[in-house]
């Protein structure tokens, strides 16, 4: 990685959504594991959701195998049932999923989204709704490892071919296919102002008495 964009890099935290399925294929664990290793060389912490297992433990032990710092927030439910990895710089453990969330985006300057199931859709999801209605206006990528969210990305284009989102919607977050390209984004992140979501409410023609035409 660039010595500039590692200069850019150090010191902040990256909040990282993954999968935490062990069944995924090898292409999947190698992206989670070059990205921990590229974080912990350029000096950037990772915030993630606290297990050992799937990618989230593939990208969590390479960040702590290079030298930087890893938050894990895991919900006390899953930690009783030893799914926490208790080796970590900090972990978080809270009452639920919601606070497990909110704790994953306070935490974090950034966020990365690799390949996932619901609750990695949900997280993406979530935090891109955030920054459209302008809670926070941090760094959002797509790691689109082996074109994992390419039928994706064509649902969120079609949402805008149907006016369901305006066309700037899709600039809230950069979609990347590399762990390089990832966090060269995110060191050279500048947020923007973004137009307001909201569509105009369509103008309904009226008759001069006030009517609606055809509501007689």
């Amino acid at each position: 990685m660039a010595e500039e964009i590692s200069e850019r890099l150090k010191g902040r935290i990256i909040t990282v959504f993954c999968s935490s399925s062990s069944m995924v294929a090898p292409v999947y664990f190698q992206a989670a594991q070059e990205l921990g290793q590229l974080m912990a060389q350029a000096g950037a912490g990772l915030v993630y959701g606290g297990t050992y297992i799937g990618l989230m433990g593939a990208v969590s032990r390479a960040v702590r195998e290079g030298g930087s710092i890893t938050i894990g927030v895991i919900p006390a439910s899953l930690r009783q049932i030893g799914l926490a990895d208790e080796h970590l710089t900090e972990l978080i453990v809270t009452d639920g999923m919601r606070e497990r969330k909110a704790q994953m985006e306070l935490r974090g300057d950034a966020f990365i989204a690799l390949p996932g199931g619901y609750g990695t859709l949900e997280e993406f999801f979530e935090i891109v709704t955030a920054k459209q209605l302008g809670f926070h206006s941090k760094a959002i990528v797509l790691l689109n490892t082996n074109g994992y969210y390419n039928p994706l990305l064509a649902q969120v284009k079609e949402a805008v071919e149907q006016e369901f989102m305006k066309p700037n919607s899709l600039e809230l977050f950069y979609v990347a296919e590399t762990p390089t390209e990832a966090l060269g984004y995110i060191a050279h992140y500048q947020p923007e102002d973004y137009q307001q979501k909201w569509f105009k409410p369509p103008v309904i023609p009226t008759t001069e008495e006030g009517e609606v035409p055809g509501s007689e």
